[in-house]
């Protein structure tokens, strides 16, 4: 009987591990359960995005207001088109609001941080942001580096 309850005890603890693995990976991930009805999408252009990625947080002042919900090519003019999905409680972007790809830690991952602006006019549904800086790649500026020591 002892070792009945000992094995149902070990079924419930590896269950209960198994559980908090699950919440830890959906955390991470940056999965969320709840629908996206309450946002709307703006634009941004970037010669750039090295790293950044489908579902990678967009944040302002550290703080976590949209995801990215999608990224392609704009042939016509060789740049990256990322679409930014902002919270609707963020409603009053100011057009001249800036957009940079940032890097969480050394070697973390990419996210886009918002720098608002102080222009009367709000950013809408479909609106681009015009001031972008895209992402700093670190193994462009070692290359750099190196032909700027191999010329002196």
């Amino acid at each position: 009987m002892q070792m009945r309850t000992i094995e149902i005890s070990v079924g419930v603890f590896v269950l209960a591990g198994i559980l908090a693995m699950v919440v830890l990976v959906v955390k991470v991930s940056g999965v969320s359960l709840q629908s996206d009805e309450g946002s709307y999408v703006i634009y941004a252009q970037f010669d750039d995005v090295a790293g950044l990625r489908k579902r990678a947080k967009v944040s302002m002042a550290g703080v976590t207001i949209g995801r990215v919900a999608g990224i392609s090519v704009d042939p016509a003019y060789g740049v990256a088109v990322v679409a930014l999905e902002i919270d609707k409680e963020i409603a009053e972007l100011p057009v001249d609001t800036g957009a940079r790809i940032l890097t969480e830690g050394l070697l973390g991952a990419r996210y886009i941080g918002l720098t608002p602006g102080a222009d009367g006019e709000i950013l809408l549904e479909g609106d681009f942001i015009e001031d972008t800086q895209g992402a700093l790649v670190l193994e462009n500026l070692i290359g750099d580096l190196v032909t700027r020591l191999g010329a002196s």
